[in-house]
């Protein structure tokens, strides 16, 4: 005898078949698939006109062609035929679009309008390359005091300041100036001009020093800088190997 009561077993049913429901489109398998996206644009109607064309001149059938997105995706029945399709199609629509190999699902309009998709396999059960990249935030910090050396330098010829050196010393950049006046005036022009550095001053002997550094804002902003950067940069070069959905994503401060 069930001595659980109404609401609890309803609740165990709703939850069965919740479960059972976005777990079907695991059951509708995946097409294999070209991919195709366009470098610059976003692909359209012509464009997929132009695949539709190539691939019948080839005697090639497609099980379906869509426009998904941003995106164009050719379906096929088997991997030798999309293998065939991804050459042609990249041969003629050129080197202004992306063409790549992927698995599309088959899952149905009325389980997709449930926001029900098949599950992700990772690495492990499907394979494939994890690439982990870390940045030099070092070297990154040391360009960008060597380029603040070089624009305090045109800075202060365009300002007419008159000084003796400018360099860098470990962190800091270092401007040396022959007096006091000088190295006032400067302070004052570098404090409009260049927000982000934090200013002090020293004496040695007869010379008059200016001390420039980056604060901690300015610091996270480059570092930001340089990681997002990086990250374009091998976006794009994935892109252009023709990888199909690759995930791309920030780990850490400097990976």
């Amino acid at each position: 005898m069930n001595r659980y009561p109404l609401w609890k077993n309803l609740l165990i049913v709703a939850v069965l078949v919740l479960g059972l429901l976005y777990a079907l489109p695991n059951i509708y398998g995946e097409d294999p698939a070209v991919q195709v996206s366009a470098r610059s644009a976003v692909v359209g109607e012509a464009d997929l006109a132009r695949v539709e064309q190539a691939l019948a001149a080839a005697g090639i059938t497609p099980k379906r062609v869509e426009l998904k997105g941003e995106q164009l995706l050719v379906r096929f029945n088997d991997t030798e035929t999309q293998l065939k399709a991804a050459d042609l199609v990249r041969n003629e629509l050129g080197r202004g679009y992306i063409v790549a190999l992927n698995l599309a699902p088959n899952t149905p309009a009325w389980l997709g309008a449930l926001a029900a998709k098949p599950m992700y396999l990772g690495l492990d059960l499907r394979g494939g390359v994890h690439f982990l990249m870390e940045i030099d935030m070092d070297a990154a910090l040391n360009t960008l005091r060597e380029r603040t050396v070089e624009d305090l330098r045109g800075f202060m010829r365009g300002e007419k300041l008159r000084y003796l050196t400018v360099g860098l010393e470990g962190e800091d950049v270092l401007v040396r100036f022959a007096d006091a006046t000088e190295r006032a005036a400067a302070e004052k022009a570098f404090a409009r001009q260049y927000p982000d550095l934090e200013l002090s001053m020293r004496e040695e002997g007869k010379d008059f020093f200016l001390v420039a550094r980056f604060g901690e804002k300015a610091v996270l902003a480059e570092r930001k800088a340089a990681l997002e950067q990086n990250i374009t940069t091998l976006r794009n070069r994935v892109n252009e190997l023709g990888v199909a959905e690759p995930v791309i994503q920030q780990q850490g401060d400097d990976r």
